[in-house]
């Protein structure tokens, strides 16, 4: 496991240094909700261009739980398609839950690697993005486990 995240943090590292970023981000600050198995809020900065930071506090209902996560992200223009960006990244996240499915059960703590990749189109019209990706994650700390179904659409309200 731990040589499969390796090799894929070696491959994200070595597209986003050899991506270019010749275009202009599409806003500065993106602040809104984030719908899927893990529910929650959403605020995305750009520092480039071409690299943002998102932050991220989701619950779940599965494990009746709270989660923080951070994300460094690298953003990408669609050739030939104006507004639509790719981008992916990864960061931290921690947490805690409750195990088991009853009320009388215990309280966990979680800290993990989050990776990210995904899609997002930003409206010249309105001020407003759509996003959907695909956040992966890695339990290290507290629960050892893999999370593979964190598949979300994200709406934001955008500060240009």
């Amino acid at each position: 496991m731990k040589k499969r995240f390796l090799l894929l943090a070696a491959v994200i590292t070595l597209i986003a240094g050899s991506a270019p970023a010749s275009y202009g981000q599409l806003y500065d600050t993106g602040i809104g909700a984030r719908l899927g198995f893990f529910n929650g809020l959403t605020v995305k900065h750009f520092l480039q261009e071409d690299r943002a930071i998102e932050g991220i506090l989701s619950s779940s209902v599965r494990w009746q739980g709270l989660i923080v996560t951070g994300l460094y992200e690298f953003q990408r223009p669609f050739p030939d398609v104006d507004n639509l960006e790719w981008f992916f990244g990864g960061g931290v996240h921690v947490g805690v839950f409750q195990e088991g499915r009853y009320r009388d059960t215990d309280v966990t703590s979680l800290v993990g690697i989050s990776l990210i990749a995904g899609v997002e189109y930003t409206f010249e019209e309105f001020p407003f993005s759509v996003s959907l990706d695909w956040k992966p994650a890695f339990n290290i700390l507290g629960r050892y486990d893999w999370w593979g179904d964190q598949v979300a659409l994200s709406v934001r309200y955008t500060l240009r």
